[in-house]
């Protein structure tokens, strides 16, 4: 009976595909998008009023750099690219997680495979 354990040129194929994958992924970056409705502060504005009718949406890009979070409002076009570039990064992310399997998998075939040498001590 045969079992579904993948071979190691199974697991190769693989590897080269996610890795022609991760290849053909374009600009990245981590972080984050929301769209944000606000008051503005002015005395007698609508988003002051019972109940209050904010501005916008304005869209927002979110990232922390060196342990400090920066936030940059972007037009909706810079949304859109951001929002493109933070689903590469997820993309890459997935792809990285899987050749981590296929690796671990690998790893089995391999160090089973592998001669066994005694280990020399001093």
């Amino acid at each position: 009976m045969r079992t579904n354990t993948p071979t190691l040129a199974t697991l190769q194929t693989e590897l080269d595909r996610l890795k022609h994958e991760i290849a053909s992924v374009g600009f990245v970056c981590p972080g984050s998008v929301v769209r944000r409705y606000m008051p503005c502060g002015k005395p007698g504005c609508r988003c002051q009023a019972d109940p209050p009718q904010l501005h916008g949406p304005y869209c927002q890009y979110s990232n922390k750099v060196a342990s400090k979070t920066i936030t940059r409002r972007l037009t909706p076009d810079q949304a859109q690219l951001y929002q493109q570039w933070i689903a590469n990064r997820r993309r890459i992310d997935q792809l990285l997680a899987r050749m981590e399997q296929v690796s671990a998998q690998a790893a089995e075939i391999l160090l089973r495979d592998a001669p066994s040498r005694p280990v020399h001590t001093r």
